[in-house]
């Protein structure tokens, strides 16, 4: 062949083949991306302990990816994602921080109406997996992939763990550096020996859990688990496992009930297990609308930091940070709390009082929001729209009381209060009420 020719077609291949190859991540670092190494190893004593570049590494984690210098000045070393949405910027952005990523692998729920008997479907979502851990596998602030988030969650195939297995083997021949995990929507005996049976190739299992937690580490031995595991999501007592009023809505902790949660659950439910737990990822280092808007997020819509955030600092230290949130002592309608089946009259007057402290005796402000009791209702974390905020309610206002007036219209509703310093440390408090007779 003519080397004129035998040179143009080498250059349009090389052009086309820089075209159409995946690129990859860190295109924000200085210099082409070197993957760190992490390995999960038993120590003598039979511990398992993560190792990242030769150190030991316990996962003092949360699940999202905002606010990161607020996560490193609180002691948190890892973030967790669901996903690979924006991972590009996600991975660079902790790697400056010296933050690990958990990255977030999307698998197809069945609820969602994904088919683990149809094998095309399978096989294509296993060659996008494919693409993304060839994407981000060598960047340097990855630590493990979580592949899937509670794809057990209302499932009846369990043919799912087929497909992760066989996902999870790729992953670890694609990428010999990092740890592959599965997340599950809780633990039981039963799960537990399917996974144990159909995915062995994970190095140790994820599991969700908020209630559940404070006494996993005894029925983690009890479902017969023997391998390491952390818990990728754990925060207040769940929407589906609390206290309802008798129009069946559920009791939202308040925030510092939330806070002694956070503590109690984070020495008794993870602490405690230093043989099996090589650490945890707390829930949401963020906000989002689920049940209410406050019920997980560790921040207000508006980013006022919650005294959770406080706790989780505590935990991760030993220590409280210098600023710090109020916190509420009682909060009450006409005298009735949260839990006493608050019933008003359409359009009558009643008074709203909260008690409040702060450990610094710092002053903060009071403001308060109605809204109606929400009907969108997902499951699994799904998105959910938020209420819109009823105005015009509020009559007098007198420091830590209100005066208001019902709404009109009958059905539940819920009367937050919020209590926030100059230095946007913040505590909140909701409580449920029906308007209309038993």
């Amino acid at each position: 062949m003519n080397l004129f020719y035998l040179t143009r077609i080498l250059t349009i291949a090389i052009i086309f083949t820089f075209l159409t190859t995946e690129p990859v991540s860190g295109a924000g670092l200085s210099h082409p991306p070197e993957p760190i190494p992490v390995t999960l190893e038993q120590d003598e004593e039979g511990n398992y302990k993560v190792v990242r570049d030769g150190e030991p590494y316990f996962i003092k984690g949360a699940g999202g990816s905002s606010r990161l210098d607020l996560l490193v000045e609180s002691g948190g070393n890892s973030i967790r994602t669901w996903s690979t949405s924006d991972a590009d910027s996600i991975l660079d952005e902790a790697h400056k921080r010296g933050l690990t990523v958990m990255l977030g692998i999307w698998l197809e729920h069945e609820r969602h109406g994904f088919d683990y008997d149809d094998e095309e479907s399978v096989a294509r979502q296993k060659e996008e997996v494919r693409k993304k851990i060839l994407r981000y596998k060598d960047h340097p602030a990855l630590l493990a992939w979580g592949l899937g988030n509670e794809v057990d969650l209302m499932y009846t195939n369990t043919r799912v763990w087929h497909a992760v297995e066989d996902i999870a083997r790729m992953v670890k021949e694609l990428d010999p550096n990092h740890l592959v995990t599965t997340v599950t929507a809780g633990i039981d005996k039963e799960k537990a020996a399917l996974i144990m049976e159909k995915v062995p190739s994970i190095d140790f299992l994820s599991i969700n859990t908020y209630g559940g937690l404070d006494d996993l580490p005894e029925r983690i031995r009890e479902i017969g688990w023997d391998g390491a595991y952390a818990v990728t999501e754990w925060g207040p007592t769940g929407h589906w496992e609390i206290d309802q009023t008798e129009w069946e809505v559920p009791v939202e902790q308040t925030s510092t009930e939330k806070s002694e949660v956070y503590r109690s659950r984070y020495r008794e439910g993870i602490m405690a297990d230093p043989e099996q737990c090589i650490g945890s990822y707390t829930f949401l280092w963020g906000q989002k609308q689920e049940t209410t808007p406050t019920w997980y997020g560790l921040f207000l819509e508006t980013g006022e930091i919650t005294e959770v955030v406080d706790a989780m600092h505590y935990n991760w230290t030993g220590e409280w940070p210098e600023e710090r949130a109020p916190s509420i002592l009682s909060f009450t309608i006409e005298g009735m709390s949260a839990h006493d089946n608050v019933y008003l009259a359409p359009g009558e007057t009643y008074e709203a009082t909260v008690e409040g402290t702060h450990p610094h005796d710092a002053s903060f402000e009071i403001s308060w929001e109605f809204l109606p009791e929400s009907t969108d209702i997902g499951a699994g974390g799904d998105p959910e729209e938020r209420p819109e905020t009823i105005h015009g309610l509020i009559k007098e206002q007198h420091g830590n009381t209100i005066v208001f007036q019902a709404p009109e219209k009958q059905g539940p509703y819920r009367l937050f209060t919020y209590l926030v310093t100059e230095e946007n440390r913040a505590a909140v408090a909701n409580i449920p009420f029906f308007v209309g007779d038993k």
